[in-house]
């Protein structure tokens, strides 16, 4: 068997690089810049957050099917990339730079709607390009680089904004994502899209023994399912429904948990970022290791016990307040965590076709970003029912017994040693293992 070519795979993953790094500095200083020069609601900051969610379940399954269906010479993906980077690049650089509130939201409206273009395509690449057997070790590399873009953005972006005012993170932000394009650009090379449809029609056509006809219906999801045999259609809908309970239980402890700790535990908002920060260290650190330990022990068996580990982590913050004590468990969080995420998109997509990695790419973010909308929201609706945020983990832990439950229905999704990827010298070294 051959190796994965750790050098282009990291390349790849420039462009989940540039896009973790985005975000973080747009999380981190757009409620800022909202709050203290348009905007007294903390309701309506809220809201504002919440569109990059709404674009991205709305627009990234939509874009990730059409993609399947894009035949150009520099490829399927990478279309998208060169007209989707430029434009936010340029919308993010103009975000502080605005003079009104409604100057600013058309920028961040723009920013939101072209970054929910570019990513399906911008991440399909990776499972493109990488034989199923490998799948799991690169994603691991992808959210490495994505780790780490997300820890530049707040060690830099913080101390730039501190000596150079609030423009300098938004100007650092929009220079990485033109990098992150021409690393792209010129280092991976996406196969000519034209060609391999013409193979693939021609593959049809011998099959049907009738004559290819170009397909311009859009593909439904349900139309996906009908490609399926009834076992794969029962694992695609448990493992999504999986990833969307397990994101309902991360996304309340990332939005809740400082909030949490300054009213639970009496600690200042700093202290509680900075034990938060444990978790995501933790998931970048233990990101490659999880792919490489899937790649030898299962992608289902990884995910099963990255969740019993996440309950384990979880069930005694429901009674334990000693902080050295916490901050250990969000650091062991942050490990069982990466077991379940870095190997989830590698199942989804393990059940699609390679004309359709796109399409199935796209049902992962909206699964996992319809959970981003709906978690906050009713965990908050619990939280004002109760009058307390020690809810909080118990929610979590409901959440990824669901979680769980689903898991073990899933028969389908583990790496095929014997698939190939599209264009293999691309991603794999030529040295036997």
């Amino acid at each position: 068997m051959q190796k994965l070519n750790y050098r282009k795979t990291f390349l790849i993953g420039f462009g989940f690089f540039a896009s973790s790094l985005a975000w973080s500095l747009y999380n981190s200083f757009v409620p800022v810049l909202l709050k203290e020069r348009y905007l007294e609601s903390t309701a309506l900051i809220g809201f504002i957050m919440t569109i990059d969610n709404i674009f991205g379940v709305v627009f990234q399954p939509l874009v990730g099917q059409l993609s399947d269906r894009t035949h150009t010479r520099i490829g399927k993906r990478m279309p998208y990339i060169l007209f989707g980077i430029p434009v936010c690049a340029a919308a993010f650089f103009f975000i502080p730079r605005t003079g009104s509130l409604a100057a600013m939201m058309s920028v961040i409206i723009l920013f939101n709607l072209v970054m929910s273009i570019w990513r399906s395509p911008v991440v399909s690449l990776m499972p493109d390009l990488t034989p199923s057997v490998h799948r799991s070790k690169a994603n691991g590399i992808i959210n490495l680089m994505g780790g780490v873009g997300g820890i530049i953005a707040f060690l830099v972006g913080g101390y730039l904004a501190k000596v150079g005012g609030d423009n300098m993170p938004f100007l650092m932000g929009s220079i990485v994502m033109i990098f992150a394009l021409l690393m792209l650009l010129f280092f991976v090379k996406e196969p000519d899209s034209r060609r391999l449809a013409r193979a693939f029609d021609a593959r049809e056509q011998l099959i049907s023994q009738q004559p290819a006809e170009p397909e311009i219906k859009k593909e439904t999801f349900k139309q996906s399912l009908g490609l399926l045999n009834r076992s794969q259609k029962r694992s695609l809908l448990a493992l999504l429904t999986a990833i969307f309970f397990w994101f309902c239980g991360y996304n309340a402890v990332e939005s809740f948990f400082t909030l949490y700790a300054t009213e639970q535990l009496g600690v200042g908002k700093g202290d509680a970022a900075m034990m938060l920060t444990l978790f995501s260290l933790a998931l970048v650190v233990f990101a490659l290791p999880s792919g490489i330990l899937a790649s030898r022990y299962g992608r289902k068996r990884l995910i099963v016990i990255g969740l019993i580990g996440m309950i384990a982590v979880f069930t005694p913050m429901l009674f334990i307040e000693e902080l050295m004590v916490l901050r250990v468990l969000l650091f062991a969080g942050g490990f069982f965590w990466a077991c379940v995420n870095i190997n989830s998109l590698p199942m989804v997509v393990e059940l699609a076709t390679r004309e359709r990695i796109g399409s199935f790419t796209g049902y992962y973010y909206f699964f996992s970003f319809s959970a981003a909308i709906l978690s906050p929201v009713l965990f908050g609706w619990i939280r004002d029912l109760t009058k307390t945020y020690s809810t909080l983990f118990l929610y979590s832990i409901i959440s990824f017994a669901l979680a769980l439950i689903c898991m073990l229905i899933v028969r389908h999704g583990e790496a095929d040693p014997t698939a190939a990827a599209p264009d293999d010298e691309l991603l794999l070294s030529k040295e036997p293992s």
